[in-house]
């Protein structure tokens, strides 16, 4: 009878696929993440720009390959992040799951939040080495950190200011996760039912990718503000042993007092843009890696191999 048993996808295969496919979207949208981080750190009225200023700022003074400074710490980010996130949903669901059945919409909503606020803690490093990489040409040439690529950027961290650092503004990132898994969570599904219910949509790719954009508007709009306080604490410099913000309120304040309060959505374009297309490529590249593997492993025909 055992050789009757039906060939599966191991997990640790669905793990190393599902944080792949993350990093094979980052390579389409990595300028957009530099582009939110540079206009989440200006400060100033002067450093204040749209996003194609600073796009064409960018191209003028540091060549059009700039736009993918900090790619290897990108790729770090969703090489930990996704795979830890996926790991601990999966071993969640498990868990959660009675007797082959699995746990109601609002159990799977709280599941996806801690599996993100894991994954976030797992990724923070990788996460404040982009910022500091993407953020390094904004600054003059004698105050910029130049590091050669994300192994030196999180060698150098913990050589010069202390391993802890590495996880500098970790409470905001993982608050960032929170609040994008329950908005994507929220808005996803019933965005994509409400494009169905119009008659105009099929399930396909098509769908997914409007589905996810409309979803993405009320994500970003939600999660800005916690992603500014972590972009500028995971950036910020100590001075004669003080730092620039105590904290994420810290910076929250100081932002609504000294730049306005509509401050706290800087970047929101090249976000907004970054998150719906990165959501659905991540989508593409896995269904294509599971098809493959169902094809060339467990001799299937069709994609499957579902996360």
């Amino acid at each position: 009878m055992g050789d009757n048993k039906e060939k599966t996808m191991p997990k640790y295969i669905k793990f190393l696929f599902g944080g792949s496919a993350g990093m094979a979207g980052t390579l389409f949208v990595q300028p957009l993440d530099l582009l939110k981080n540079r206009m989440q750190l200006a400060a100033t009225q002067k450093e204040r720009a749209t996003s194609f200023q600073v796009l064409q700022k960018i191209i003028s003074n540091e060549g059009v390959f700039a736009l993918y400074t900090g790619l290897s710490a990108g790729l770090l980010r969703q090489a930990t992040y996704t795979t830890t996130r996926l790991g601990v949903y999966s071993w969640l669901f498990e868990t959660f799951s009675e007797e082959g059945k699995p746990p109601s919409f609002i159990v799977k909503a709280g599941l996806g939040m801690m599996a993100g606020v894991c994954g976030a803690f797992v990724g923070t490093p990788a996460e404040v080495s982009l910022i500091r990489m993407t953020a390094d040409g904004r600054l003059p040439a004698a105050e910029r950190r130049n590091y050669k690529n994300v192994f030196d950027a999180l060698f150098r961290i913990t050589k010069e200011e202390g391993v802890l650092t590495l996880w500098r503004g970790a409470i905001p990132t993982m608050g960032r996760a929170m609040v994008v898994n329950a908005a994507q969570l929220a808005t996803y599904s019933q965005a994509k039912q409400m494009l169905l219910n119009t008659g105009f949509f099929h399930d396909g790719i098509f769908l997914h990718f409007c589905a996810s954009m409309i979803s993405g508007l009320v994500t970003t709009a939600a999660s800005m503000p916690v992603d500014i306080a972590k972009t500028r604490i995971q950036n910020m410099k100590t001075i004669n042993g003080k730092p620039e913000y105590s904290g994420a309120l810290d910076v929250l304040v100081k932002v609504v007092k000294n730049e306005g309060p509509f401050a706290l959505w800087k970047g929101f374009t090249p976000y907004y843009f970054r998150l719906g297309p990165h959501t659905v490529l991540t989508f593409i590249f896995l269904e294509q890696m599971n098809s493959a593997y169902n094809k060339i492993v467990l001799g299937k025909s069709g994609t499957g191999g579902q996360l």
